[in-house]
């Protein structure tokens, strides 16, 4: 094999080693990553304007020019502008009632602070646009959007030489989104952590590849090995989109007890509801994600209302370290995360992974 496989259209497009993308709310793994010669994107969703740019000059002040990403919601279907209070007043109390019956049978304490929630962007459109502008204005190399169509932003971004790639779930989001202009999209399958759809990644990956021409795809779903990134490119993808492999890292803060209870989890211990975000969301799972699969429990409310119903259950479990309680958004790739490992190593080890198969195929790799 004359050709390096790992070298694609996106390494080329990025100026980056290795096609391996890392998504990830940590800014330590995220440098520790780009500086590997691989790519990440720090998701900001949760974050305030000020917090975002300042999160932005802290990565630039260490991987010394190198391009990254951040990711944000895009909401299209909340309130343009309502209050935290008017959304909270909106919550039937038929759900809040639900709530506090969980809260009850598990002794879910309190939280102990402010609810991060609180300014979150997916709240409503007014929040999103606010974190939007600060990308604009840093012009940060590359903008992700999680959720929601980011056609709105592809002008505003590509006059500031700024990339857009767009995460969808399913091939008439990726149409869409391809006949817009953006610059990459990121085809994620019902295996992934977080919010997702219900095509699985060996479907929607070559689906997606086959109509996407030059723009390049990027294969998210369930990634954890080297393996993966080697099936990834031979389904069409010029890399791949990775979450929960970097969780456990050494250098993400995530709370350790979180770490355990994701190294020793398997596929099976996690869980895709809605009754999260209001959205499918695959996370490990949990009491307030069971209890809310009973043929009892009420109807799942629309974004951003039940993730206001359920914020006080997670920072409560977070805030007071209920092993029994918390939660984490998971892939069902988990399985395969089974050591705290440097994110510098989690790079090299997918790459002499990879290319290990591609020479168990071909014989050979340059």
């Amino acid at each position: 094999m004359a050709h390096d496989p790992l070298r694609t259209k996106l390494c080329d497009m990025l100026g980056i080693e290795f096609p391996i993308i890392s998504f990830t709310h940590c800014k330590d793994v995220a440098v520790s990553v780009i500086n590997s010669g691989a790519f990440a994107v720090l998701g900001e969703a949760m974050h305030t304007r000020d917090e975002i740019a300042a999160d932005i000059q802290w990565i630039r002040e260490r991987v010394d020019g190198k391009p990254f990403g951040i990711d944000l919601v895009l909401p299209a279907s909340v309130p343009p502008s309502d209050t935290l209070e008017q959304l909270i007043a909106k919550i039937p109390e038929v759900q809040k009632e639900f709530a506090q019956q969980i809260k009850e049978k598990y002794d879910v304490p309190d939280p102990k602070g402010p609810i991060a929630l609180h300014q979150w962007g997916g709240l409503n459109q007014d929040m999103a646009r606010a974190q939007l502008e600060v990308l604009l204005d840093e012009r940060v190399p590359v903008i992700c959007s999680g959720l929601g169509s980011p056609a709105f932003l592809l002008d505003a971004a590509h006059e500031r030489d700024i990339k857009v790639f767009g995460l969808i779930g399913k091939t008439r989001q990726a149409k869409r989104q391809l006949e817009a202009g953006v610059d990459a999209i990121i085809a994620q399958g019902y295996d992934a952590a977080g919010h997702t759809g219900a095509m699985g990644t060996f479907s929607i990956v070559p689906e997606v590849a086959s109509i996407a021409g030059d723009t390049p795809i990027i294969a998210a779903g369930g990634v954890t090995t080297g393996r993966h990134l080697a099936a990834a490119l031979c389904l069409g993808a010029s890399g791949v989109w990775t979450g929960t492999l970097w969780l456990a890292s050494r250098e993400s803060d995530v709370d350790m007890i979180v770490k355990e209870k994701l190294l020793a989890a398997t596929a099976e211990d996690t869980s895709y509801s809605r009754s999260i975000s209001g959205m499918t969301m695959r996370t490990l799972k949990c009491p307030w994600t069971d209890e809310w699969m009973k043929p009892e429990a009420p109807q799942v409310l629309p974004p951003p209302y039940q993730m206001l119903l359920s914020s006080d259950y997670i920072q409560g479990a977070n805030d007071n370290r209920r092993a029994d309680l918390m939660t984490e958004a998971a892939g069902q790739g988990v399985g395969f995360v089974t050591a705290m490992k440097p994110a510098r190593q989690i790079v090299f080890d997918i790459v002499e992974e990879a290319l290990t198969a591609f020479e168990g195929v071909t014989g050979e790799v340059d």
